[in-house]
């Protein structure tokens, strides 16, 4: 694994505007970066993908774990959402896709650091920004991403009928992250609308969520976490099933970071897996504190030595910390990558890197692209 310096398309950013990434610039720099790559090799790849496919199998495992041992207050799952999550999983509603997020440099086993299962984003630009660069600079290469394919296979089943999309609705990426979604949807020839969330009603007659034109809501995917869903005035219908969720509410275990020392004492000392524990006295004074619930690498601390040696701010945290040990460090040129391994459908489908100067990955690092050579 490799880290490649080129030179950026003359018109990347109408480029990457043309095909939905208008996020590509932070005030200060560029989100998209194709200034530089990461190069891997075809036995890299195959080794991200049998980590990623072991990792999703063992976190249904652990997730399993949970709900028949009933360790809800372990992921502070609030005692309203149990029915809706065992029901849901007995059910085995459909899921879509999710995303790992390892530490690795290509030496050693790649580890987990969480599992973005309900809300991931980064998706436009792994599945489709970076190929078209790819195609555009490197046509005699690949590149670890079936994930646009296995989207539009994956909606074939999702339960009937029309599929309404919806995020909040000031969310730049939020919204072309669910406008893409919609397409993959529409080109597996389904029924598609588009709705902020704010402008789901509920009609007490019939039962029912509707949308803004009162059409009955039977398939929804939102981008929005269900942690924040079981809050609003309206959760109370939510274990009702009124409509099918997407992602589904049994996905509100595998996307907490409590599952991590759930995974460590389930399979302790696994290849794949970070030391996690509930507090940090197992660790020593070497650890990152997480939040339970946190996103965009928010209220994360890293200690060593038990001094801080960075942290970041957020208002996440009073759900409660988890501990993991902290991973082998990866670093090129000064560079952190963080691996973000897609699952669509349940596989492997593809990878997306972002890097960072900083130690914890948050909102502003960057995205670049990747390749590898086939054999």
């Amino acid at each position: 694994m490799h880290r490649r310096s080129c030179t950026a398309r003359p018109d990347w950013r109408e480029r990457v505007e043309k095909i939905g990434l208008t996020y590509h610039s932070h005030e200060a720099s560029p989100y998209w970066d194709e200034t530089t790559y990461y190069e891997l090799t075809a036995a890299e790849v195959d080794t991200l993908e049998a980590a990623t496919d072991t990792l999703h199998a063992l976190c249904i495992e652990a997730a399993g774990a949970v709900i028949e041992r009933g360790w809800w207050s372990r992921l502070a799952i609030p005692p309203a959402a149990v029915p809706a999550i065992r029901s849901s999983w007995e059910r085995d509603d459909f899921s879509l896709y999710g995303r790992f997020d390892l530490a690795w440099d290509g030496r050693g086993a790649p580890k987990l650091l969480e599992y973005n299962a309900d809300t991931p984003t980064s998706l436009l630009e792994a599945s489709v920004a970076q190929w078209f660069w790819l195609q555009d600079n490197f046509r005699d290469a690949d590149q670890f991403n079936s994930i646009h394919e296995r989207l539009i296979k994956a909606w074939a089943s999702a339960p009937d009928g029309p599929v309404h999309f919806t995020a909040v609705r000031d969310n730049l990426e939020d919204a072309q992250t669910v406008h893409y979604l919609r397409d993959t949807c529409a080109q597996a020839g389904r029924v598609t609308q588009e709705l902020p969330i704010e402008e789901i009603g509920w009609d007490a007659r019939r039962q029912v969520f509707l949308d803004h034109e009162n059409i009955p809501v039977r398939n929804l995917f939102k981008l929005y976490p269900w942690e924040w869903l079981w809050t609003e005035p309206f959760a109370v219908h939510l274990a009702a099933r009124r409509a099918n969720f997407i992602e589904p509410c049994w996905k509100m275990l595998l996307s907490n970071k409590g599952l991590l020392p759930v995974l460590w004492e389930l399979f302790p000392d696994h290849p794949n897996l970070l030391p996690a524990h509930t507090s940090p006295e197992p660790l020593g004074g070497n650890f990152a504190r997480k939040p339970l619930l946190s996103r965009e690498g928010a209220n994360v601390s890293l200690v060593v030595d038990g001094r801080p040696l960075a942290e970041t701010g957020g208002g996440y945290g009073r759900e409660g910390f988890i501990y993991q040990a902290l991973a082998p460090k990866a670093e090129f040129n000064g560079n952190h990558p963080v691996l973000g391994s897609w699952i669509v459908a349940g596989e492997s489908a593809g990878l997306g890197i972002r890097e960072d100067t900083r130690l914890i990955t948050g909102n502003l690092s960057r995205f670049v692209p990747h390749l590898f050579w086939p054999r």
